[in-house]
């Protein structure tokens, strides 16, 4: 092995693989993508408070269009560096960290696609579909270069659930958005095999296979993302009476929610890095499911809890924001995803 640290074991024989610093170099600018990601996220929690609890417009509004702006201005600047090297989303695709994060470009579009499809019915729709069949494009050459032995078992993380299972739950809200509701079935069902298949893999890789990269520890938010859009997705799809799968989905998503409080103690010992946007889309995603499933309740004081999570919520992402206005985030986001020995001590 290296002295550099570069090196990553392949298994926990004394088989090193090398990744190239295109690959490397994928790791802050995907991540950057996780801003719009949870301010969408956020934004989706304030527009079931407009439905559920009667709030304002303009919180939503203004998330929905920082939201854009700042996806389009990233886009931009990630298709301009894309021209200049060529193969670079290729590389990133394949970086054993960061690859699942390119689903954070198409997942955006969806979202804001679903959201605006309301005041431009005809537009927003096709938005919507297009969204869908690139993060599908995306999903699948993800799939096809892990399958074909091109990452290690000690590089997967959480983040792996999001393209395929998140992703899909994401897919399901945007065709329910749109009325297509067997599209939306067909994307749950996708969304529930790849749940149980790449969360099986996840969870025996972090059981058996040691600690995982710094850089990779916020992916372990991906747990409280995808039952929390599964819920979501299920809910929209099935407007009505809450039901066996309904109730089920939402045991799922509490024990999620409780598994995330016991990590707080490691999520402590990170290094504050823009990497920390990761978490606040399933923070988002809960909310919104959660100010949902309250109105549906006859729980006493149920609209002071939805209050109470969505303004939790709203501090939460706000304190992200505020401390990476002042943060050198792309130097050490890289140093972070930078692969380190991982060999079984």
């Amino acid at each position: 092995m290296t002295d550099t640290g570069t090196a990553v074991a392949l298994t926990p024989a004394p088989t090193d693989q090398v990744l190239s610093p295109a690959a490397l170099s994928g790791m802050p600018a995907l991540s950057r993508f996780g801003i719009p990601l949870g301010l969408a996220g956020l934004g989706g929690g304030w527009s079931a408070a407009r439905s559920s609890l009667g709030s304002p417009m303009w919180p939503e509004e203004i998330l929905y269009g920082a939201a854009s702006s700042l996806w389009l201005i990233l886009t931009g600047v990630y298709v301009v560096r894309g021209l200049r090297r060529k193969g670079t989303f290729r590389a990133d695709l394949r970086h054993e960290v960061a690859g699942p994060f390119a689903s954070f470009i198409p997942l955006v579009g969806i979202l804001l696609s679903s959201h605006y499809s309301q005041y431009l019915p005809p537009w927003g729709a096709w938005l919507c579909m297009a969204f869908i069949a690139a993060l599908a494009l995306v999903a699948a050459q993800l799939l096809a270069h892990w399958v074909t032995g091109g990452v290690s078992m000690q590089s997967i993380h959480p983040g792996y659930l999001l393209p395929v299972a998140a992703g899909s739950f994401v897919a399901s809200i945007g065709f329910s958005s749109i009325h297509a509701h067997n599209a939306a079935m067909a994307a749950f069902g996708v969304g529930v095999f790849f749940w149980l298949v790449i969360g099986t893999v996840v969870t025996v890789r972090l059981m058996t296979g040691g600690e995982v990269l710094p850089a990779a520890k916020v992916g372990l938010s991906a747990y409280l993302a995808a039952p929390a859009t599964a819920n979501i997705a299920w809910m929209v799809s099935h407007p009505g009476p809450i039901g066996a799968i309904q109730l089920e989905l939402t045991g799922i998503l509490l024990i999620m929610v409780l598994m995330q409080v016991m990590l707080l103690p490691e999520y402590r010992k990170l290094p504050f890095t823009q990497m920390f946007w990761v978490f606040t889309f399933p923070v988002g995603a809960t909310t919104n499911y959660a100010i949902r499933w309250l109105a549906t309740t006859d729980l006493p004081g149920r609209e002071i809890y939805a209050w109470a999570i969505l303004g939790l919520a709203t501090a939460f992402t706000l304190a992200i924001a505020a401390r990476t206005v002042p943060t050198p985030i792309a130097p050490k986001a890289a140093r972070l995803a930078a692969p380190q020995s991982t060999e079984v001590r």
